[in-house]
């Protein structure tokens, strides 16, 4: 048998092996409205006049919730039938690329984003989009080369010395995503005992205890198995959040050299680290903390300095790792904006009762099953909200994530939690370990 085949039989069975264990998932492709691509693209040369700010909510932002999906995926979407996204009909110009003449509306379902990470709804935004067009015209696309070599620029150092001046931090590095920026520091910061070592004798004396908590980022976790392949570096997981667990990690260890390593704000929980607790550790112990800020950077804080400056300690975390593709609009820039979110916040709270304290709110239901009934409920009643299953999160604490940002109306809201209560009872819902748990 050929090579080639051997490979096709493999990858095969490991799919048939991923399928079974239920952790394959498709990918769903949204879409914008014909008229709002249009709008867009119609003339993007006007871009000399300055640019401007608005103090409420202007057409646009609606295009940052309001989505369509094809009729086609709605259904396997609906059915939990699997899907690769090549059965969509594809918009071009001012029609379909198949040449149907039914139309949008009833060869698309509009919904109502509720899953988003678009914090701030900048991606739709004017200032952003003509500040992304001026760029593009001036400077043309592409790096041109590495970072090392020619694709660093004067304007991406004006852009770390903005961050750092906004993580009050005094320097930065840009990188390509917030998933290399964790990887690439945890593995700097492994690397670091390999350096410092000498011989063997010093070889064990300069090894570094790394304390993970047990929800971090998938991209921390790939992060410090990169990092263990060193050989340098101890991993310790310490239970989410729990200080207790992780002071008596801390007193255990005999290592020199600790960092500590936490999201600032759990995507998939919506809660946040003990940052006050954590700093007092720091103070006691010495470890170098870092904090994953990805989504508390522009939403939390009185000048969108993140998690850490809402607890008022910035100066306490050593790292602070961010992202551009939430609450930033994929977009370079920075936008005042007023903290009309955390009103949302304070709404869905009156409305619902549930204990929430960030726009991230997560619902446990328990299993798959109640997850994906409650995920179609949503779904035919308007709204994205995708069921979060394993491996995502742990078995039988499948959940609802719904994020409220600033573009989304009371009245979104408002129907979000009708359509909520028909399939979640809000009086049986309980907080447990931070987490939020509801029966169906």
């Amino acid at each position: 048998m050929e090579n080639s085949s051997l490979w096709d039989k493999w990858v095969e069975e490991a799919l048939s092996k991923l399928e079974a264990l239920k952790v394959l998932r498709s990918l769903r492709p949204i879409y914008l409205s014909p008229n709002d691509r249009h709008r867009r693209v119609r003339n993007p040369g006007h871009i000399g006049e300055d640019y401007e700010v608005f103090d409420e909510m202007q057409h646009w932002d609606r295009n940052a919730v309001q989505i369509s999906i094809s009729d086609s995926t709605f259904q396997r979407w609906l059915h939990d039938v699997p899907s690769s996204g090549d059965e969509n009909e594809i918009i071009c110009g001012d029609g379909l690329a198949n040449d149907k003449t039914t139309t949008f509306a009833r060869q698309f379902k509009r919904l109502l984003l509720f899953s988003g990470n678009d914090y701030l709804g900048l991606s739709s935004h004017p200032t952003i989009a003509k500040a992304a067009a001026r760029a593009a015209q001036e400077h043309g696309m592409g790096p041109r080369g590495s970072a090392l070599i020619c694709g660093y620029t004067n304007y991406h150092r004006l852009l770390e010395s903005c961050l750092a001046d906004l993580k009050k931090k005094e320097d930065c590095l840009l990188c390509p995503t917030g998933f290399a920026a964790n990887m690439a520091v945890i593995v700097a910061v492994g690397n670091i005992a390999s350096l410092l070592a000498g011989d063997e004798k010093s070889f064990k004396d300069e090894k570094i205890a790394i304390f993970s908590d047990a929800l971090n980022h998938a991209s921390i976790i790939d992060g410090i198995r990169i990092a263990e392949r060193t050989k340098m570096v101890e991993v310790f997981v310490y239970k989410h959040c729990d200080m207790s667990h992780l002071k008596t990690l801390l007193s255990c260890c005999t290592m020199r050299k600790k960092v500590v390593v936490t999201d600032s704000l759990f995507s998939m929980d919506g809660d946040f680290a003990p940052m006050v607790e954590l700093v007092k550790l720091r103070r006691k112990y010495g470890f170098l903390l870092v904090l994953d800020d990805a989504h508390g950077t522009f939403v939390c804080g009185k000048n969108g300095g993140g998690v850490a400056e809402q607890f008022n300690c910035e100066r306490d975390v050593d790292i602070c790792v961010g992202t551009l593709s939430k609450a930033a609009g994929c977009q370079g820039g920075f936008i005042a904006c007023r903290r009309a979110i955390w009103n949302h916040v304070q709404y869905f709270h009156a409305l619902t009762g549930i204990p929430i304290t960030s726009p991230i709110i997560s619902l446990i239901v328990g299993n798959e099953e109640k997850a994906l009934q409650a995920s179609r409920h949503l779904l035919k009643s308007g709204f994205h909200a995708t069921a979060i299953r394993p491996p995502t999160v742990p078995a039988n604490s499948c959940r609802l994530r719904i994020t409220l940002t600033a573009v989304h109306t009371q009245d979104d809201i408002k129907k979000l939690t009708i359509a909520l209560s028909s399939c979640i009872n809000f009086q049986e819902i309980v907080s447990h370990n931070s987490n939020v748990y509801a029966k169906l």
